[in-house]
């Protein structure tokens, strides 16, 4: 497994109809051998194989096998980020920043629905803690989601600085992800279950913080 730096550039963005079909076609076929064999074993050669495709096809939009499990990530991400888009929607129809905690069942019982139903998740999120070339594309991503969410907040809390709320949000976030991976590789916790405990413990938490920063602070 490689440590130095990797080409995870995309080459060719699909526009046609039979491009994107064939891009998709190896993101879901690397999607099954992921699972299958695991990341160690996983090559371009047999992703190729197994999409029917030749190797210098599979080139021309990925230069590496690195390049299609990011590529696979950012599909997962980019799904999971759209629920916290459409929960900071909510929390705004409310206008306050309590509101962001008092609806977090939402978010993170529909994340792990979403998740669960995406083939492969699991392994897609664990290949991107364990490669350590792929590592900075989930920090990314979860440091993009604390950004907008420490604006929501910021937004309710002008008088805190940004830098002490995005510290909690960024760990709340990398817990509220930990619970989800946890809803896909524990069978004798339910997903419910998982989600009311979750929320429970952050609604205690950001209830307790809120209360400790001055109301002068606060809009």
């Amino acid at each position: 497994m490689t440590n130095g730096p990797v080409d995870l550039a995309i080459k060719r963005a699909p526009r046609q109809k039979r491009a994107v079909e064939t891009y998709e076609r190896i993101l879901d076929v690397a999607t099954k051998l992921l699972v299958e064999i695991g990341v160690e074993r996983i090559s371009t050669n047999l992703i190729a194989a197994e999409a029917g495709i030749t190797v210098p096809t599979l080139y021309r939009y990925f230069p590496n096998k690195y390049a299609v499990l990011m590529a696979l990530g950012d599909r997962l991400m980019t799904e999971q980020n759209v629920l916290i888009a459409e929960w900071l929607e909510r929390a705004r129809a409310v206008d306050s920043a309590e509101a962001l905690m008092d609806d977090i069942h939402f978010l993170i019982s529909r994340t792990i629905e979403l998740t669960r139903a995406t083939p492969g998740a699991l392994a897609i999120s664990l290949s991107l803690r364990a490669v350590p070339a792929l590592q900075d594309v989930r920090l990314s991503s979860h440091r993009a989601m604390s950004d907008a969410i420490t604006d929501e907040f910021h937004r309710h809390l002008p008088g805190v600085p940004r830098t002490e709320i995005w510290e909690r949000v960024r760990i709340s976030v990398e817990l509220s992800y930990a619970a989800i991976e946890m809803a896909l590789e524990e069978p004798r916790v339910g997903d419910a279950r998982i989600a009311e405990e979750t929320a429970i413990q952050m609604k205690a938490y950001w209830r307790q913080q809120l209360a400790q920063w001055p109301e002068a602070q606060k809009d």
